[in-house]
Parts: structure tokens; sequence; C-alpha cells
């Protein structure tokens, strides 16, 4: 995306990833559930999703962690619980351990009964959420899930930052060689998204993000400043007012805020800023994760077989004049993963310069990556 302007090094994913379990492990966060962050992580990029893989190591957890807060120990607590559901409290701790074990539990819950829910409250950000979809896909099963966040988008007709990004994320298997993974935010971009384009140095397109004034924004450093004090908003998929029917981005945004929300008894909108008399304070997000056992319902090989189906088809279908290709949701993230797989992550100049900073300061010396040098002096393997 930004290969002429950014000095990108690839690191292969082993190292990375090793890394980053040494970096949970050095502000005290458990080995087995460091290893579980850093997996998240890491399947993030493997997957191109680089918005939220290690570019987030510094800013979302290691920082906030050393700032004391968010707690880099977990602990579980299940406050309510059937044999269809429960109501997990993640009591402010490492958001992919909080996230994982509870769509375990939804999976167990959905073999014994064929479906399982559980709903979370007092987590943090749990990094990609077609991670825990997957899990339910490896287990033969349907996976939803979704999550709010920090008040970014404004109402349609609005410009108040009210509603996170929440993504509503779906997770299918099929007898492809990837399975149907639709992992979006309700927004037409997510900060990781403007994220990687501030690391790049470029203005963001017109149209993701507004004023207070209505008016379109492409500033894209300031923005993620006026972001966080309300002086800019994200839009809602479909944009700005009706004719391109943002109300439909803005419904999905509800939906998703008051699932991880008033199920759980859990914190809402302006609640998630982060911030409390100036001071920066947990965020308490929620979560919701859902398990659905096809089996319950049909045999699976036949589920396979017509999503398949469903999927080729569609591929198939009459391309657009100019147009080589059309694709299904987890099809890029396949792609990404054959390109990436023998090469590893692709690591701006910010972002190595970011890592030596944790590096150093956690005294990693064992780590030699390929960037050092070259970081701070601008040069090394641009591709």
């Amino acid at each position: 995306m930004f290969k002429n302007s950014e000095k990108i090094v690839w690191v292969d994913f082993n190292t990375l990833e090793s890394f980053m379990v040494d970096v949970f492990k050095g502000v005290k966060v458990p080995e087995e559930e460091a290893k579980i962050c850093a997996d998240v992580l890491i399947t993030a990029d493997k997957r191109g999703i680089d918005s939220h893989g290690i570019g987030r190591l510094k800013p979302f957890y290691y920082d906030r962690i050393r700032a004391g807060i968010q707690s880099p120990k977990t602990n579980i607590e299940i406050v309510k619980d059937s044999p269809t559901t429960a109501v997990v409290d993640g009591h402010n701790g490492m958001g992919m351990v909080i996230a994982k074990k509870s769509m375990a539990l939804a999976i167990e819950k959905a073999k014994k009964m064929g479906l399982g829910m559980v709903a979370v409250r007092n987590s943090t950000h749990y990094g990609i959420a077609g991670y825990y979809v997957l899990m339910a896909i490896e287990a033969g099963m349907i996976g939803i899930s979704g999550t709010n966040a920090r008040p970014s988008i404004a109402p349609t007709f609005g410009v108040e930052n009210m509603l996170g990004t929440n993504p509503l994320t779906f997770g299918m298997p099929s007898n492809e060689e990837f399975p149907f993974v639709l992992d979006c935010a309700t927004s037409i971009a997510q900060r990781g998204k403007i994220e990687l384009y501030d690391r790049a140095g470029k203005d963001i397109p017109a149209g993701w993000v507004i004023d207070q004034e209505g008016r379109a924004r492409t500033d894209t450093h300031q923005i993620l400043q006026d972001l966080t004090t309300g002086k800019a908003a994200l839009t809602p998929l479909g944009g700005i007012g009706e004719e391109t029917a943002g109300y439909k981005g803005y419904g999905y945004a509800t939906v998703v805020e008051i699932l991880s929300a008033a199920l759980q008894n859990g914190k809402y909108l302006k609640m998630l800023s982060g911030m409390q008399d100036g001071q920066a304070v947990p965020i308490n997000l929620g979560h919701f994760f859902i398990a659905i056992n096809i089996s319950a319902f049909t045999e699976l090989e036949s589920f396979k077989k017509i999503t398949g189906g469903i999927l080729g088809a569609l591929r198939a279908s009459k391309k657009a004049p100019g147009e080589n290709r059309i694709y299904t949701a987890g099809e890029k993230e396949h792609l990404a993963w054959l390109d990436r797989k023998d090469k590893g992550a692709p690591i701006n100049k910010n972002l190595q310069q970011q890592i030596l900073v944790i590096k150093e300061e956690l005294g990693l010396s064992q780590y030699k990556f390929p960037f050092e040098g070259s970081a701070k002096a601008g040069s090394g393997n641009p591709e």
C-alpha cells in the first residue's frame, strides 16, 4: 500500500512472535497468556491485517500496561452461567486472553447444546475479531463476535463521536482452501487503518472523517488526536448522511454496542473514552461471542459444500469492465498468507523504531532485527 514511501523491511513471523511473547512477559503477562496475546497479533499480520498486528503492540498493550491502565494478569470471573450462555467479567485483564477463553466457553456449550453465547464486560482491546470466529470454524461451527470500542463514529446527521468502530464479525467453514470470514468495522475506516496512513505520513481519503461542522477531514495525524478529544468523528459504513445509506452502518454499529453492553451490564458510548478528569483510565470494553454447532442443523460436509458453492458462484459471476477478479470474504486474507508465509511481516520505519525502543527498554538483546542500524538512519533494506 505504501511501499514507495515507507522503507519496508520484512521480518519472519517466528522472530516477531517470539519477540512479542518476551515483550508481554517483560511487562508481567504470565507466559501462557503472553503466548495467546502474541498469537492473536501475529495472526493479524499473517492475514495481511497490518492495522491490528505487531503495529499495535506498543501503543495498545505495552504502553497501557506500563501506564497502569491495563492489568497484565487476567482474572476471568464467570458471573452468570447457563447450559447455553454465560456472562464473563474480565476485570480489565488482557483482552485477547479474555476473548479466547470466552469463545472457547461458547464453543464448549455449543458442542453440548447446539448453541453457545458468552457476553463479556470489563475487558480491553482484543485484537482482530476474526481470530475468534476462526476458533469456531476450526471446531466445525459458525462463529460470530463483536466488540464495542472507544467513541469514534458519529450517528447519521450528527458530528459527535458516540459509537466505537464496533466490528460485527462472522465466520463460516466451507469446502474451499479458506473459510468465509467477514471481519470489518461498522465505519468506513477504523482507527487502525488511519494509523497506517499516519505511519506512512499520508493524508486519508476524503469521506472517512468529519469535523464538528460536518466537513470532510483528511489531515491524518491531527485526526488521530481529534478523534480522542471529540473534535473529529469517523463516518459509518455508507458515509455521510442518508444518500449513500450511512444509516445502515450507524444501525449496525448500534446493534454491536447494545450486544456488547446491555446483555452484561457493561459500559457504553462515552463511558469508553478511556479518559476521566483529564487522566487515562481503563476503557472497560464489552464483547460477545456466539458459536453455532452446524451438526445440530445439518451435516457439516453438506454445509461446507453449499457454502463453497455459493462463494464459488459469486466469484465466477460476470465482472465489471476492467476488473479481473471478484473476491469473497476471507479470500484476500488467505492470499496475504500465501504471499507472506515465507517472508514474514512488513515492518515500516516508524514500527522499526517502536520495536527498537521496546527492545532497549526491556533489555531483549537476544533479538537482532534486519533493520537495526537502519531504523534511525532511515536506510536499510527497503522494498
